[in-house]
């Protein structure tokens, strides 16, 4: 998967192109965060407690699915089978900002989603944000 230009230079600049990727927690798709990121949201999720069950459930999906990646000299990265699987990635994904990190989507479930959230209620704490 090659990374648009523009953020390729800002993971170049702020994680020397060390990036890592893996299953979203909530929803079909990928996570893939720069490395200090991610080091700060796995370091929080593993001092979760395993004493609920739905906790041991997110640490198998969200760390135990997490694969250290650098992009090439071309900017692309190489996701692995099993996380292509998993996200039903083919050879056209969506690659979607979140300030933090980034959602990479299959192109089908990326619409289908956008559907669903147009059609959502923005949430009570959201309605006050000026877009």
């Amino acid at each position: 998967m090659a990374i648009p230009t523009r953020f390729r230079e800002k993971l170049n600049a702020s994680c020397a192109g060390r990036v890592v990727i893996t299953c979203h927690p909530y929803d079909r798709c990928l996570a893939l965060y720069p490395e200090p990121r991610w080091d700060e949201i796995a370091a929080q999720v593993a001092e979760l407690s395993d004493a609920d069950s739905s906790v041991r459930a997110l640490k198998r999906r969200f760390l135990g699915s997490a694969v250290d990646l650098e992009l090439d000299g071309s900017g692309r990265i190489l996701v692995p089978p099993e996380l292509r699987s998993m996200a039903e990635l083919d050879k056209s994904v969506m690659l979607v900002g979140q300030v933090s990190r980034f959602e990479v989507w299959a192109d089908e479930a990326w619409d289908a989603q956008q559907q669903q959230d147009l059609s959502g209620v923005l949430p009570d704490d959201a309605r006050s944000l000026s877009f």
